[in-house]
């Protein structure tokens, strides 16, 4: 131990940072409920987190390295890191694409034959095998999700907080591996198709972190036969500025947003930043999202070459119908709803995170401390409730509407035949649809569409419902141990909340409005409310609605959001920092 300890000091100033001991405690037991002051219910900071080494350490083979690095070295150092950064990019568009392949399929196949089931059981009377045939899928995707999270317990979540802390410096055993890295990616996508209230992008920002930590390395700590010699990028400094690149990137082949990504690397994720990292950033940015849209437009469209599907998530196009003098995408008027909005997404934010944050808390104390098996149980309940939830919703709640009702002066918005395509008709006549159903039997990114785009009206009765089902079940499923982010449930969430607005002012009030603007505001509205971002997250979905004139409105709303939610709480991530008791440094201390 002297002579480890003599050659420690040797050569670095600091012992820590280099005889440092192995860790051997499982991730599990470094994630559960810290300790708590029972008089104030605080969770306090644990004590056995290990720090990583973010500063250089000066000592005599770094000396010696510096003193042999000529230009012609340096250069060829900087041009690998650049290759380096364009090859994560790559990778995180491909990892996109095999998700949302995979998702869209077993959703199709899903809702299809359910679908299908339910129309010949409405006239049969056998609505009963079909909840039985919807049970099965979703029963059986959201066991295996939960199954891979057994296997790699931190692939439980989105892992933005993990990241969050990661980047500000703090080592959470087992964040970015590789086996973590295959079950959050395989683990999602039975998340998302088995019907829970989740979503992919905040694991695809985990999955680009763990991409961007380990194709640097060359090297595996879970497949030790993966190794390859490769001298460059060794330190804690060099890995955490590919975690941040690739953590952009995830966001932006979630969104197709690259200069959003790069902000939310800066403003949620990285505690250490710099000008030549932004440009990295940038540009691994870029490639992930150039490489996304490549192969999906490819394989969606057959053309091989054209760039129309950017992101996972895709809000469409916001215009006025042709012609339509009077129609406004939005007016000086409508700023005044849209604060009020901000102020109510925030406050429906606030009371979102207080009551996930109790959920939590229930779920350390009595949940994982036992057997890892009732995990598994937790998560088929909440599966089951949900899909329960969801057919008698769809069944006895639905109203019929007109089909692509002509727009009014009223209420305009941009249809299609693609969004008329993905109406559900249960129980109601031609030209008619079941107005929850098409928002409960579709994936999450269609229902999104319908109420950014549908031309066909929503009972305000069908919308309050839907709200408030998705609102209580959307927090009660985050926490669950599988693979889940919470992105695009607030944005379906406030998207309801927005269009509800806009039905009450234009039906009651004889308002002229654009629907869809006030959808896209609800959503921005609660999405701001619960993660409390405000610079990247006006930019990702500025990016996302390719409409630069939504940038005054979407950032004022999510500002006033932001403001009114910070008031009683801290945002969702932060709060799940807390919980698990990482001593997190902040930008203010």
């Amino acid at each position: 131990t002297t002579a480890k300890m003599a050659g420690c000091c040797r050569n670095c100033f600091c012992c820590q940072c280099c005889c440092r001991e192995t860790e051997t405690r499982t991730p599990e037991e470094l994630t559960i409920l810290g300790e708590i002051r029972d008089e104030e219910d605080e969770i306090l900071p644990r004590k056995d987190y290990e720090s990583l080494d973010y500063d250089r350490c000066i000592n005599e083979p770094y000396v010696e390295v510096l003193e042999g690095m000529d230009n012609k070295k340096a250069r060829k150092y900087e041009a690998v890191r650049w290759m380096m950064v364009f090859v994560i990019g790559v990778t995180v568009g491909l990892v996109g694409l095999f998700v949302d392949f995979f998702v869209h399929l077993f959703t199709k196949v899903k809702f299809s034959l359910v679908g299908d089931s339910i129309e010949k059981c409405s006239n049969n009377g056998c609505l009963t095998l079909s909840l039985l045939e919807l049970l099965s899928f979703n029963m059986a995707f959201i066991f295996i999700a939960s199954v891979l999270v057994l296997v790699e317990p931190v692939a439980a979540g989105s892992g933005i907080p993990e990241i969050k802390s990661y980047l500000n410096g703090v080592k959470i055993p087992g964040i970015v591996r590789l086996r973590t890295f295959l079950c959050k990616a395989a683990g999602v996508l039975f998340s998302v198709a088995g019907g829970l209230f989740v979503g992919k992008e905040g694991p695809m920002i985990h999955s680009g972190a763990i991409v961007g930590a380990g194709l640097p390395q060359f090297q595996s700590i879970t497949f030790k036969r993966i190794k390859f010699d490769f001298p460059y990028f060794r330190s804690d400094r060099d890995k955490r500025d590919f975690v941040s690149a690739g953590a952009a990137a995830g966001v932006a082949a979630a969104f197709g947003a690259p200069i959003g990504g790069t902000l939310f690397s800066l403003e949620e994720g990285s505690s250490f930043w710099n000008q030549a990292l932004t440009w990295k950033v940038l540009f691994c940015s870029m490639s992930a999202t150039f490489t996304l849209n490549f192969f999906r437009s490819g394989i969606n469209f057959n053309k091989w070459g054209s760039f129309q599907l950017p992101g996972l998530l895709n809000f469409g196009e916001f215009k006025c119908p042709e012609g339509d003098k009077t129609c406004h995408l939005w007016t000086a008027v409508d700023l005044a709803f849209f604060v009020l909005m901000g102020v109510v997404g925030g406050l429906l934010g606030a009371l979102f995170n207080c009551m996930n944050k109790i959920l939590a808390k229930y779920r350390m104390r009595h949940i994982h401390p036992k057997a890892k098996f009732i995990r598994v149980l937790e998560s088929l309940l909440v599966a089951m409730v949900t899909t329960i939830v969801i057919f008698s919703a769809s069944i006895l709640l639905g109203e019929c509407r007109d089909l692509s009702a002509p727009p009014t002066h009223n209420t305009t918005l941009s249809g299609s035949d693609e969004i008329n395509s993905t109406v559900r008709q249960f129980f109601c006549s031609n030209k008619t649809y079941n107005d929850m159903a098409t928002l409960f039997f579709n994936s999450q990114e269609a229902a999104i569409h319908q109420l950014f785009h549908q031309d066909g009206t929503f009972s305000p009765v069908t919308l309050s419902l839907f709200f408030l089902l998705y609102f209580l079940l959307a927090c009660w499923t985050y926490g669950v141990s599988v693979p889940s982010g919470l992105f695009v449930p607030c944005l379906l969430c406030g998207a309801a909340f927005g269009r509800l607005i806009a039905n009450i002012l234009s039906v009651k009030l004889g308002m002229d409005i654009y629907s869809g603007t006030f959808a896209l505001i609800g959503a921005a509205a609660f999405l701001g409310g619960v993660v409390r971002m405000t610079i990247s997250l006006t930019v990702i979905l500025i990016e996302s609605t390719n409409e630069i004139t939504f940038g005054l409105p979407i950032m004022i709303t999510l500002m006033v959001a932001k403001w009114t939610g910070d008031f009683f709480n801290r945002g969702i991530y932060d709060i799940h920092v807390q919980l698990k008791g990482v001593p997190l440094l902040e930008w203010e201390t």
